[in-house]
């Protein structure tokens, strides 16, 4: 039976309100922004500094500095012995998802879920995605300038490309690791509905590694 459900998404397509509505319909735990303070918790920092490295890279300034500074003779670093970076939050992350994991009933949104919880036979992974129109759209529906839409649809999916390639050294989407992905200019409620039926269709089913196919018999 799964318990989990990651949501992997395309920036402006409506990810964070589609996870929200299907938490909601289950009863189970949304961990969206409750990762964003949970990670600021556990690292003893302001939510704003997990925001700032949330699903980006550090920059190549930065990462060339703390390279230097590992290698250095020198006692301590001015970047700061306990610097919140994302290396930081991503190792905060793979802690807070084992828990997560064991606990269920959650809908846990990007942060690298999908690719934390890949070997769990109980998680249902999700990619979202939508024409640029459309996540333009959505963009302005929730107050955002056409210009600061159309910037933030260009750069911000940029940036979890590289985010998933150095943290998971993979392609991102990595299509194989989701069960469904889907275009939400279908309209919310019927991603929810196709996600839910889906999830019914699949369980008890064998994981394509534990399938066999059925033998065709031998001709006559």
């Amino acid at each position: 039976m799964f318990r989990l459900i990651t949501i992997e998404r395309e920036f402006g397509c409506g990810g964070g309100a589609i996870a929200r509505q299907l938490a909601d319909h289950l009863g189970w735990k949304l961990w969206d922004h409750l990762l964003t303070e949970e990670i600021a918790r556990i690292a003893h920092v302001d939510p704003s500094a997990v925001a700032r490295c949330d699903e980006k890279m550090d920059s190549r300034l930065y990462r060339l500095s703390k390279v230097f500074w590992r290698g250095s003779h020198e006692p301590s670093s001015p970047l700061g012995d306990r610097v919140f970076d994302t290396d930081c939050m991503m190792s905060i992350m793979s802690q807070i998802t084992a828990t997560i994991a064991e606990e269920g009933n959650a809908v846990v949104v990007g942060r690298g879920a999908p690719y934390f919880l890949r070997e769990r036979p109980d998680a249902f992974h999700v990619f979202l995605y939508a024409p640029r129109a459309e996540k333009v759209r959505r963009l302005i529906h929730d107050g955002s300038q056409e210009s600061e839409a159309e910037e933030l649809v260009d750069t911000i999916d940029r940036e979890r490309i590289a985010f998933v390639k150095h943290y998971f050294d993979a392609d991102w989407p990595t299509r194989s690791l989701y069960h469904m992905m889907i275009n939400t200019a279908v309209g919310d409620e019927s991603v929810i509905q196709t996600i839910l039926h889906s999830m019914h269709l699949v369980e008890g089913r064998p994981r394509a590694t534990d399938y066999e196919p059925p033998k065709v018999p031998s001709s006559v």
